[in-house]
């Protein structure tokens, strides 16, 4: 029988879209990476979601963010991002959090999740997110600065302490080492920025920085690819082809 997920089962096999539709994962940032992050994962068949976002819809995210238009604008992200899903899978589950993560608000609601996307910018919560991933044993993927570029083809999937010429790595690196977190996925670009930003460090919380610039082609392909990552992981050994 034909369903919203006919297509994916033809390449993952019935086996991975069961895990899936039985996986929770954690959104962190619903902006133009994370809005289409999720977009991908509930388009492919995740059952269960955590949405967490402070944030509401502006008139500047029209240019890149899937659940921005004009009727969406001025509310709250959360609320817009769960209606998008039951329009797609009428099936699926949410949770959201309206809140802005910073390391000190309470993540109980993470003991259960299968995965966690970091695609927020502030760098003291990313270095939160990577923490409690460790500390949870809980697989995270984490987007590092998709503003001012002009080319998603430079876009690559890696361990961040194999990462080069992106300076929220760097300070990431440096971060997490104090730490003790020992690795995590990264989604980031080699790409030089086209308007120079400066990255702050873990104290930028109060300091107001420069707005960067995007455009819809790139935050979305860091999105999707953040996704695949994650469907990838998820049915690790399920495929077709990895099965005995």
């Amino acid at each position: 029988m034909l369903n919203e997920f006919s297509r994916s089962q033809l390449l993952l096999g019935a086996a991975a879209m069961e895990r899936l539709s039985h996986a929770k994962v954690a959104v962190f940032g619903l902006g133009g990476v994370g809005g289409h992050a999720a977009d991908a994962l509930v388009r492919t068949g995740i059952g269960s979601f955590v949405l967490v976002d402070a944030d509401r819809v502006s008139l500047t995210n029209l240019n890149r963010q899937i659940i921005a238009d004009h009727e969406t604008i001025g509310r709250l992200k959360t609320e817009v991002m769960r209606e998008h899903m039951l329009r797609i899978n009428p099936c699926v589950k949410t949770q959201e959090y309206p809140v802005f993560f910073l390391p000190d608000t309470p993540a109980d609601f993470l003991a259960d999740c299968d995965y966690i996307v970091d695609a927020i910018d502030t760098v003291s919560a990313k270095l939160r997110l990577a923490e409690l991933g460790q500390a949870l044993s809980i697989p995270v993927i984490s987007a590092m600065g998709a503003g001012n570029k002009l080319d998603p083809t430079r876009f690559e999937v890696a361990d961040l302490y194999e990462t080069s010429v992106c300076p929220l790595c760097r300070v990431m690196r440096r971060e997490l080492k104090k730490r003790g977190v020992a690795r995590l996925k990264v989604v980031y670009s080699r790409e030089e920025p086209a308007r120079r930003e400066e990255v702050p460090g873990t104290q930028e919380d109060s300091t107001k920085r420069e707005t960067p610039g995007s455009l819809a082609f790139v935050p979305s392909v860091a999105g999707l690819i953040l996704a695949s990552e994650v469907v990838r992981d998820l049915t690790r050994g399920l495929l077709p082809g990895e099965r005995d």
